[in-house]
């Protein structure tokens, strides 16, 4: 039989990891897909570029559309990134009958929807593993080895560079600003850090595992996104005075009213598996209503961790090339005409405990009245640190931690507390999560 031929779009630092995972274990690959897998066609901006690895035998060209117009072509596999070029060459290999895999999480949280109807509609498949947590199978995971379960919840550290940072803070008293120099010196950061440090990324990460989880259309616009860049030092060591660890988490829960879809800082208590994940690791936690809690841990970025998640959908599309259609594993795990109209809960909506830190005149009957405000708005509270004025300073750092609440209340709290004359600045405020069986 001959061999299966790939078009791959883009020779950076994954594309030439999936040439070289392909290369190397070439007769491991054919064994498990039934047939040979060969990358015959790519495309690249600089075809002269000298690369991580080797190109022989491949046919360069610096025309994408080249590759997914070739008749000879079976499976396109898109590593450009971005979400306009790679959308128009994404939809332009469906049309022409080609099956796409791709590592691109922006293009498929933002427009999978309109890409799954039209491989649908032209019986090719779109395989994606690779765009979520690198290396990680998280994606077959949930979808097939989670297929007899309710997923109740899932959490994840889905970004390594913000996992890098918070480790960096909490282990060496570092801050913010200075670990994100060192982050980008290292290349784990880009020269704009937005994506990573606001949590654009984990958002549209966890946007993917969302509708995987819970049967719903892709909604990143719905997604709650909110950085990291305010957690100071201090944060970061109270939360490990209170037994907690800070982690930039992405949260999804099914409730009665909706799906809750949420990136932000989160305290984790520090015995959980998934707070003990350091450096540039990813970590998913799902809980499913059968199985109970199961914890997903590996390398989120890289070149060959992310090749091996190019390469395994790659062999899956192999697998399946002559099955038929209607008989796939479907996109999102739910067969396309059963995915729910369950909505996405607003932050005003999402119930949670909170640390709240704030400074306050040192003087009598300041905590009578920031416990008054928080009686008024039915919030109870948990713990209470109070760190002394150090030096000349006349004010004291006040530390909560609450009891689950809504976020409105605790929105109106704050603002009122923050009204307060002893209360100078603003209060900050970190949702917790206790990522229990529940």
């Amino acid at each position: 039989m001959e061999p299966v031929q790939v078009g791959l779009l883009g020779l950076g630092t994954v594309g030439g990891g999936t040439v070289n995972v392909l290369k190397r274990n070439a007769q491991e690959i054919a064994r498990r897909a039934g047939r040979g897998i060969e990358i015959t066609h790519a495309a690249a901006r600089d075809i002269n570029k000298k690369r991580i690895c080797d190109t022989d035998g491949i046919q360069l060209t610096v025309d994408p559309f080249e590759v997914v117009s070739n008749p000879y072509v079976d499976i396109v596999v898109e590593l450009i990134g971005g979400d306009s070029l790679a959308l128009e060459l994404v939809m332009q290999a469906i049309d022409n009958g080609k099956h796409v895999v791709t590592a691109n999480k922006a293009l498929i949280a933002k427009h999978g929807n309109e890409i799954f109807a039209a491989a649908q509609k032209k019986g090719v498949m779109v395989a994606f593993e690779a765009a979520v947590a690198g290396g990680i199978p998280i994606i077959k995971a949930i979808r097939e080895g989670l297929s007899g379960n309710q997923i109740k919840w899932l959490a994840g550290i889905i970004n390594g560079t913000g996992n890098f940072i918070l480790t960096e803070m909490r282990d060496k008293g570092r801050d913010f600003a200075d670990v994100l120099k060192e982050a980008q010196e290292l290349g784990y950061a880009e020269a704009d850090p937005t994506f990573d440090v606001e949590g654009i990324d984990a958002a549209h990460k966890l946007t993917i595992l969302a509708s995987i989880a819970f049967g719903i259309p892709l909604q990143f616009e719905k997604a709650y996104t909110e950085g990291i860049t305010t957690i100071t030092r201090d944060d970061v060591s109270y939360a490990e005075e209170l037994g907690y660890r800070i982690k930039h988490l992405g949260v999804s829960r099914k409730t009665e009213k909706g799906i809750e879809l949420r990136v932000h800082p989160t305290l984790i208590p520090e015995r959980r598996l998934i707070a003990n994940v350091d450096g540039v690791m990813n970590a998913v936690l799902v809980n499913g209503d059968a199985v109970g809690p199961t914890l997903y841990y590996g390398a989120g970025a890289g070149d060959e961790p992310t090749a091996s998640a190019v390469v395994a959908d790659v062999v899956d599309v192999v697998r399946a090339l002559t099955s038929d259609p209607e008989n796939r594993v479907p996109h999102l795990a739910f067969q396309a005409d059963a995915l729910s109209d369950t909505p996405i809960l607003s932050m005003d909506d999402v119930e949670t405990a909170y640390y709240l830190r704030m400074n306050a005149s040192d003087k009598p009957g300041v905590l009578a009245e920031v416990t008054k405000v928080l009686g008024d708005h039915d919030i109870s509270i948990e713990a209470i640190i109070q760190k002394e004025p150090e030096g000349e300073k006349k004010e004291a750092s006040v530390i909560m931690l609450t009891h689950q609440v809504l976020e409105k209340n605790m929105n109106d709290a704050i603002s009122k507390i923050e009204s307060l004359d002893a209360i100078h600045d603003q209060v900050t405020r970190i949702r917790m999560e206790t990522l229990s069986s529940d």
